[in-house]
């Protein structure tokens, strides 16, 4: 597929999206798909679809990786960074400023505020935790290696035990899921040559190895900034809400970030459109290293996305041969179900443990998850909902 069109045409299309793609994930495969398979007509069901089967097979944020590679397909490079900017921009924007006016919420009113956003986050991954058991772990080997990974966390307790159990469940995947389906023939074409997709995996395996290294020996603080946020962009499968542990153990276990502050961000998430990974947006804002604000919220944006996009670049040319891997699925599929368990000891701790201290916590949480979960409401009423109820909470005095 030759690009047919031009960045700043990319860029108009995916800005309107990212002004109104609410929902997650997958809702926004849907709106892509409405947009530019049905309505623009810029690539077709079956290049669609296979686009989808890699950016699920790869780690990092799924429905950016999509938007990216349809930008590069109409448009070359500059159409997919194009495509990147007008779908992230709108979210991260309305984070910082969230970041900047979550520091003058004072009173009783502010924090409940604040602890009612904390609150929605236990709606939010509740509700994820659900759905992603149901599609990725839905039998009994696949449940089996979520619960493991669950323990695993849960004794581990630190970002070493979360990369074990990924590991573990790509090898329970490799015996116990021998059975996944395989995946479909290819359908995509994009202008990247083998050659430029090894240069981006030989840069992301550099910047993966390289940074932690720069980081202990420079002991610089930007540094550490970068190699935080790119670290946890690089272990990302399964769905954007998966970034929630990684996250916190880049940025609430050293001290940069308190517990409360970061749920409170990743609650006012849920309320922008676009992609959940412009909450780095957010944290690059409010830690206490590196340059703050304005800047370190680029700089995080920029460092969580960078690996996820280099694996891509290199996956595009090589995706035919990745296909022709007899025990992929299988991989894929065990580290999916693990996943599951990843987020559901994240849904414990801190999650849980941070923002439920009583029954009516417990209560305006369980609100949340109703909505989301009978009603099928979007996210944003689940917001609102904690929001009202932990301001509700605060001034009767019983949040």
């Amino acid at each position: 597929m030759r690009p047919a069109g031009s960045p700043a045409e990319v860029l108009r299309a995916f800005g309107a999206l990212g002004l109104r793609s609410f929902g997650g994930p997958i809702a926004h495969l849907g709106y892509f798909r409405d947009e530019f398979v049905v309505r623009r007509g810029w690539l077709s069901e079956a290049a669609y679809a296979d686009l989808v089967a890699l950016c699920q097979f790869l780690p990092g944020p799924a429905s950016s990786q999509v938007g990216f590679s349809i930008g590069l397909a109409r448009a070359g490079v500059a159409g997919a960074l194009a495509a990147w900017l007008g779908f992230t921009l709108p979210s991260a924007a309305a984070l910082v400023a969230f970041a900047f006016g979550a520091r003058f919420l004072g009173g009783a009113g502010g924090a409940g505020l604040l602890h009612g956003l904390q609150l929605t986050a236990v709606a939010i991954v509740a509700q994820a935790v659900l759905s992603m058991a149901r599609n990725l772990a839905p039998d009994r080997a696949r449940a089996s290696i979520a619960v493991a990974a669950l323990l695993i966390v849960l004794a581990g307790g630190s970002s070493l035990a979360q990369l074990a159990a990924i590991a573990v469940g790509g090898v329970a995947g490799l015996v116990l899921c021998r059975d996944a389906a395989a995946l479909a023939a290819p359908e995509l074409r994009v202008p990247v040559s083998r050659g430029a997709g090894l240069a981006a995996l030989v840069l992301f395996a550099v910047l993966l190895l390289g940074l932690p290294l720069l980081r202990a020996a420079t002991a610089s603080q930007n540094v550490a900034l970068l190699e935080a946020f790119y670290r946890s962009g690089a272990l990302v499968f399964g769905g954007g809400h998966v970034v929630l542990p990684l996250l916190r153990d880049a940025v609430v276990a050293p001290g940069w970030v308190s517990d409360s502050t970061f749920l409170s961000g990743y609650g006012a998430a849920q309320a922008v459109p676009g992609p959940l990974f412009s909450f780095a947006a957010y944290l690059g804002a409010v830690v206490n290293i590196g340059p703050g604000g304005i800047a370190g919220a680029a700089a995080a944006l920029i460092a969580i996305y960078a690996p996820g996009m280099l694996l891509l670049l290199g996956a595009l040319p090589l995706w035919q041969s990745l296909r022709q891997m007899r025990r992929a699925p299988a991989v894929i599929s065990g580290i999916h179900a693990a996943v599951v368990g990843l987020l559901a000891a994240a849904l414990y701790d801190p999650i849980w443990t941070t923002a439920v201290h009583s029954r009516a916590d417990l209560a305006v949480a369980a609100v949340g998850f109703m909505l989301l979960v009978a009603w099928r409401l979007p996210p944003l009423f689940a917001v609102l909902t904690g929001a009202a109820g932990g301001l509700a909470l605060a001034l009767q005095g019983g949040g």
